[in-house]
């Protein structure tokens, strides 16, 4: 299936699978650079990239990796891991990652789900995978990448020698367009994390889409890997679209240091959550703060010519001549600062407020939205280039159709599609409506011209300022299971830097709680003011954190002085929460934890 063929002259466009495409790009390029680090202290050509793909599918080979097998990977954005993944495809397995911030009781939930028996690691995450390891009899084997290995663990130099009856070449020619690429672990509205069935056909319709929009990913661009691999963003981006264009990648292994890398690579691409692009324009204010000829009217002048942009209206010659001056007096340095001079530069997973992009935009950025989810493989919408619409998330792409059912709910469907939720035959088919429309649990509205704008989620997902996708009744779960003390807890954390949790006391067991402690007055407003309560509510949040990834963890909490009855202002009938009107009623209370930070 082609992917744009006319906008990346190769024939790894059309190569029907991700491990043709890699044998097509490593075959073309030999002596182009494909994985480096900061430095260039690791620098991998594609064609020693083969080699070293070809090397380790062999000895996985060997130990009993195959056609139909899964393997688990916790790997940071390191050249390795681009390695491993590939070595893991020549096969004909399934690699997916697991990611960094997941403690045991996850990881062990994820491999056990995927059926991975082998899982490959590096030192930071070992205890924590061997620590998951004790609740997975068919994990068989550890391999580790780095360090010494001890016990039962492998080093991956320590692997067997290559099977000389396996044929890689023959391998990867085997693998079809209907096998699976990976799976992308997602959290739902309820329950554990859903495995994302995406399979090779999926990628590449996705990716037709995407070149169709991004004109800069041609042979020889810049990337830089920074998000956690276990997300279907850093997967295309910075893995599978670098393997079928030809791609630099320059890997990041600590995402907080991002936007020094992005200062360097000078990346041809750019694609980051809200969070990252607030930081963004922090650095950039700071930049124009001392750039020797900068006037505030110049920003002035550039944003009022982006708002004339949008609405269509003309602009005068004297505006457009102050603008174009103060480009070449000041923005130009500053996008080259910043290191956003070459790139085409996205941001999504989570809502971006529309006066961050139109500063970017003001200062020459050429900044827009996207929108997309794991079921349709990255896949949703985009903002044609040279036609960007500020809070709007742009057009379906192709090979996306896209249309609103009677509640406003976007529908989508088209080849782009996961295969399925693994293992969860029941959870696919009520994902869609009879006639085949996938229900993606977001509201939206297109206007006259067909540009989407995202209205509100139906589903109950938290998506943070950093755009990390989270289920808050996981995470209350965890808070009601850890201590008795709390009855009731709604976390907060949409669009928040981190999360915050409002609790209720639990009206039977804390005043029994508290007798036994000798606390005199036992009504519900003293006992939340206490501060031998709290000491104890904060333990029970401390043991649900641990059992929690850090993204996932409560920072601060608040004891309410109150019951939620059924059937009142905060539960439906059924003791199910009514988050929105939470939010509401208690906004003062929800603000002053997060002021406490400011």
């Amino acid at each position: 299936m082609g992917i744009g063929a006319e906008t990346v002259p190769q024939r790894a466009v059309v190569a029907a699978t991700i491990a043709e495409a890699f044998r097509v790009t490593s075959a073309e390029r030999p002596d182009e650079i494909a994985f480096r680090t900061r430095n260039d202290e690791i620098s991998i050509t594609w064609g020693e990239a083969r080699e070293r793909v070809d090397a380790l599918a062999g000895r996985l080979a060997r130990i009993g990796i195959a056609r139909g097998d899964v393997v688990a990977m916790m790997l940071a954005n390191r050249p390795e891991f681009h390695i491993c993944d590939l070595a893991v495809l020549m096969t004909g397995a399934t690699p997916f990652s697991v990611y960094q911030t997941s403690p045991p009781n996850q990881i062990e939930y994820i491999v056990a789900d995927a059926g991975a028996r082998v899982m490959i690691t590096e030192q930071q995450f070992l205890p924590r995978v061997l620590a998951a390891r004790d609740g997975l009899p068919d994990l068989r084997t550890v391999i580790v990448i780095d360090g010494t290995a001890t016990g039962d663990v492998v080093h991956v130099d320590d692997l067997p020698e290559a099977d000389p009856a396996f044929d890689v070449e023959a391998s990867a020619a085997a693998i079809g367009a209907e096998d699976l690429l990976t799976l992308i672990y997602t959290s739902g509205t309820t329950g554990p994390p859903k495995g994302v069935e995406i399979t090779h056909r999926s990628f590449f319709a996705y990716s037709s889409g995407l070149l169709d929009n991004v004109p800069a990913l041609q042979p020889g661009s810049h990337v830089v890997s920074w998000l956690p691999n276990a997300h279907i963003a850093e997967r295309n981006a910075h893995h599978y679209l670098p393997i079928v264009c030809g791609m630099h990648v320059t890997c990041c292994p600590d995402g907080r240091e991002v936007l020094d890398y992005v200062a360097e690579v000078r990346p041809s691409w750019f694609f980051a959550v809200p969070r990252i692009w607030e930081k963004l324009r922090t650095r950039a204010e700071a930049l124009l703060a001392k750039a020797p000829m900068y006037a505030p009217a110049s920003l002035a002048d550039a944003t009022e010519k982006v708002r004339l942009e949008q609405r269509g209206e003309p602009i005068s010659d004297a505006l457009a001549a102050r603008v174009a001056e103060a480009d070449e007096r000041t923005f130009f340095s500053i996008r080259t600062a910043l290191g956003l001079d070459r790139a085409n530069c996205h941001i999504g997973a989570a809502p971006a407020a529309p006066e961050l992009i139109e500063f970017f935009q003001a200062i020459g950025v050429g900044l827009s939205e996207i929108y997309g989810m794991s079921e349709t493989t990255g896949a949703g919408t985009m903002n044609p280039p040279d036609r960007p619409k500020i809070g709007s998330a742009g057009k379906p792409v192709r090979d996306l159709e896209m249309t609103l059912a009677e509640d406003g709910e976007i529908l989508v469907r088209g080849p782009v599609m996961m295969s399925g939720y693994r293992n969860l035959p029941d959870a696919t088919t009520e994902a869609y409506t009879e006639d085949g429309w996938f229900r993606t649990g977001d509201v939206g509205e297109f206007d006259d011209d067909g540009y989407l704008r995202i209205v509100d989620r139906k589903k109950e997902l938290i998506i943070n300022a950093a755009g990390k996708n989270m289920s808050p009744a996981n995470i209350e779960s965890a808070l009601k299971s850890a201590s008795p003390l709390i009855g009731q807890a709604c976390v907060i954390g949409d669009r928040r830097p981190y999360n915050t949790a409002l609790v209720v006391l639990d009206q039977e067991y804390a005043p029994t709680w508290a007798v036994q402690l000798g606390l005199d007055d036992v009504a519900p407003h003293r006992l939340a003011a206490s501060e031998r309560v709290r000491a104890a509510v904060q333990d029970g949040v401390d043991r649900a954190n641990a059992s929690l990834s850090r993204v996932e963890q409560i920072k601060r909490f608040a004891i309410l002085p109150t019951d939620w009855a059924p059937a009142g202002d905060e539960l439906t009938p059924t003791m199910k929460l009514k988050r929105k009107p939470i939010a509401t009623k208690y906004a003062d209370v929800i603000e002053a934890m997060y002021a406490a930070e400011r």
